[in-house]
């Protein structure tokens, strides 16, 4: 299969833009596209994306990967972003930040009671993004107000360090 890039269309765009709102404000206006299998989407600056353009060779990616594009179960199509997509966005709401040994606990894959949460901010959106108190971002959660725990980890920044090797 070969792959293709591209800018972003304004629909991607567009998609991109409208999963940004459910936390704050995207501040990062020019975006990539390779298509494969899926939509990977990168953020990337016009200064790269010109010496990208004049290239003999195809890259296989390019910027900082922020998610991937794909058609859900109800044959929607909508941008999924990964955890540096939030590096791009100003959050303000659907957030939570997490005391300190709980954000330890949230980068071992664990989810968080509601005793751990220092601060939070739910919106509507299900998913929130997971700061520690100096303000990284560690990762998503998804809220569940009436279960146990609070936060369950979607996902987090240790993930990859976890990766059983095959």
């Amino acid at each position: 299969m070969e792959l293709r890039y591209r800018r972003a269309s304004s629909w991607e765009f567009d998609l991109i833009i409208k999963e940004a709102e459910k936390y704050g404000k995207l501040r990062h206006e020019f975006f990539g596209i390779v298509e494969g299998k899926f939509r990977d989407v990168y953020a990337v600056n016009e200064e790269v994306w010109r010496k990208i353009e004049s290239l003999k060779i195809k890259p296989h990616s390019f910027g900082t990967f922020v998610g991937t594009i794909k058609v859900d179960k109800n044959l929607v199509e909508k941008f999924y972003p990964n955890i540096e997509f939030f590096y791009f966005v100003d959050i303000e709401k659907n957030y939570a930040i997490l005391k300190h040994r709980s954000a330890f606990r949230f980068t071992t894959g664990k989810g968080i009671h509601k005793e751990g949460v220092k601060e939070y901010n739910w919106q509507g959106s299900k998913k929130l993004v997971i700061l520690d108190e100096n303000g990284t971002i560690l990762g998503l959660g998804l809220i569940q107000p009436t279960k146990k725990p609070f936060i369950r980890n979607i996902t987090d920044v240790g993930e990859f360090l976890r990766r059983h090797k095959s």
